[in-house]
């Protein structure tokens, strides 16, 4: 793949986060220029927002070039929201970003690229890869910590993957491979379902490390204890 020719589709399911949305956005497209990704879209799903993220969508990136933007009646799911994307996206690499800033979009090109030089169909971007522990700044929670590692090892050993990371938000496909999957979750089920998906198909997922600054619930993060109960049935059920 030539990097010139490459068109990136950046998947953004949005839930309540009028307060990062529009520098989360800014940040992904300097990103873009930065690395010269001349042809990309943006896909922005609303999932029923209640706080004020429709109007900013609506009234900064609803007509804009390069974007492409759906509305949810009422909150489905990150699941949904990127089952929405998924049926709209064309690009060659796809990727999930999350509306918050927990994320960092400089990490694109290092995520893109073992599918540009074709080794890979999917990369996943590790929060703890080369890292000798887990940063608590990172992960704000001792319980967060105990739980991703405990739920990446149920999912390593039900998926014969080698991952450190199994749920995190940065997950890459290329084309090929997005078009093949069936996502039918529509919680943050959809991390375990895709990733048990990608295996039962017989691909080895690749991860490169990557920068985390992880929030607290007080400033808006939504996962919570019943997600990991759920993606451990998810785990089980697509396995």
């Amino acid at each position: 793949m030539k990097k010139d020719n490459i068109k990136v589709s950046i998947i953004i399911p949005c839930f309540n986060e009028k307060n990062t949305l529009t520098s989360l956005i800014n940040k992904v497209e300097m990103s873009l220029i930065h690395y010269n990704y001349k042809l990309y879209e943006i896909i922005i799903v609303d999932d029923g927002s209640t706080d004020g993220t429709t109007e900013i969508i609506k009234k900064n990136f609803l007509d804009k070039k390069n974007f492409k933007t759906f509305f949810h009646n009422y909150n489905l799911g990150k699941g949904a929201a990127i089952k929405t994307a998924k049926n709209i996206s064309s690009g060659d690499i796809i990727i999930i970003q999350d509306a918050d800033l927990e994320y960092d979009p400089y990490d694109y090109e290092k995520l893109f690229k073992p599918i540009i030089d074709g080794n890979f169909k999917v990369v996943y971007g590790s929060r703890v890869l080369n890292k000798r522990r887990y940063k608590i700044s990172g992960f704000n929670s001792k319980i967060r910590i105990f739980g991703n590692h405990l739920l990446t090892i149920i999912s390593n050993f039900l998926n014969k993957q080698k991952l450190t990371d199994a749920h995190t938000c940065y997950k890459v496909f290329h084309k090929d491979l997005f078009d093949l999957i069936i996502l039918e979750e529509n919680d943050f089920a959809f991390c375990p379902e895709v990733t048990s998906k990608i295996s039962n198909l017989g691909f080895q997922i690749h991860e490169v490390p990557i920068n985390y600054n992880g929030r607290s619930y007080r400033e808006g993060k939504k996962i919570r204890t019943i997600d990991a109960l759920r993606a451990l049935k998810t785990l089980v059920k697509y396995s």
